[in-house]
């Protein structure tokens, strides 16, 4: 499918023009959507995902955001003893990339194990040892929560199986990190309709496990949100599950609903082969859909399309009616 950028998108804010807009038919179902990442892909707003860290306009409220999520909630974060060295790997992978693909404010520097990071975004100028967990002020897995937006978990791999051993998850869709850790990845993928009869997680799995060491791939996901928050674990379901009740009928829906996309960059590690899953959220309230007429038209189009089943599976049973209604009436 062919799309045309309208000329007047110029004019859209950043945000618009930046997000990865899910849909790319009128009706939506489970798939693995798995691709290479680091591929521009273009919208009818402007395009997204060129690079495989994004920084954005939100980044520092966004790690102000995860600061103090973390300190509500330490259970968060947690690492099995025995993924501390795919922690490092991480870091290993992922501060270079962020380095190359933002020359102006980061760098990044490596002689041995000795590493010196700067971010001007921060004023931070650090030096550490790879391995070393007391040369990092917080631990290495709660340093790199500091530098990316992305929620992080790591997936070991033993037992022709996978297992969430390690991560850090501040910004959960309707899950709960603590709750999964230590399960498989079967196990994790249980409740989701449909993909156990379509078999879509069983070879999803077997792709992942594929993965040679260093391969990137990436997959979107999508569900909405009330409010313009990314925490919506069900830790915290009582500060919001309570608003899918009555948003239907809120005069100020286009404003307080936001379509909420997932990018997931899917990482095998090159020197521990464990499988890094980076979980990128962002959030654009239908009020700004509706500036893209196509993205109007489209997800209009899905909502009222998309089966119940899934529709309760993603929360969104109450008001998906009154969501397409409004966008489809133009």
């Amino acid at each position: 499918m062919s799309i045309t950028v309208d000329k007047d998108t110029d004019t859209l804010p950043e945000r618009i023009r930046r997000f990865p807009f899910p849909f790319t038919d009128d009706q939506y179902r489970y798939s693995a959507n798995v691709q290479p990442a680091h591929k521009k892909v273009p919208t009818d707003a402007g395009a997204w995902g060129a690079g495989l860290i994004d920084i954005d306009e939100f980044y520092l409220q966004e790690l102000e955001d995860r600061d103090q999520i973390l300190t509500r909630d330490p259970s968060r974060m947690q690492v099995l003893p025995h993924m501390r060295p795919a922690v490092w790997d991480t870091i290993a992978t992922l501060l270079p990339t962020m380095a190359e693909e933002n020359p102006d404010i980061m760098s990044f520097h490596r002689e041995g194990n000795a590493c010196r990071w700067q971010n001007k975004l921060q004023g931070l100028d650090i030096e550490f040892t790879v391995g070393d967990d007391g040369s990092l002020p917080m631990g290495p897995l709660r340093f790199l929560g500091t530098q990316i937006q992305d929620d992080i978990v790591l997936l070991d791999i033993r037992d022709n199986t996978m297992w969430l051993d390690a991560g850090l998850v501040s910004f959960a869709a309707d899950w709960s990190f603590n709750f999964d850790v230590g399960m498989s990845f079967l196990e994790i993928h249980g409740p989701v309709p449909r993909v156990k009869e379509e078999n879509i997680i069983s070879r999803a799995e077997q792709f992942l496990m594929r993965l040679q060491p260093g391969e990137q791939f990436r997959r979107t996901n999508w569900t909405m949100t009330i409010g313009n928050r990314l925490d919506t674990s069900t830790e915290t379901y009582p500060e919001w599950g309570p608003d899918r009740g009555t948003i239907a009928t809120d005069p100020d829906m286009p404003d307080k609903l936001h379509l909420r996309v997932e990018i997931q960059h899917l990482i095998r590690l090159p020197h521990t082969g464990v499988l890094l899953f980076l979980i990128r959220s962002y959030l654009l309230p239908l009020r700004d859909i509706a500036q893209v007429p196509a993205w109007r038209e489209r997800m209009g189009r899905v909502l009222a399309e998309l089966p119940e089943d899934m529709a309760e599976y993603k929360g969104i049973i109450r008001y998906r009616k009154a969501a397409s209604d409004w966008l489809l009436a133009g």
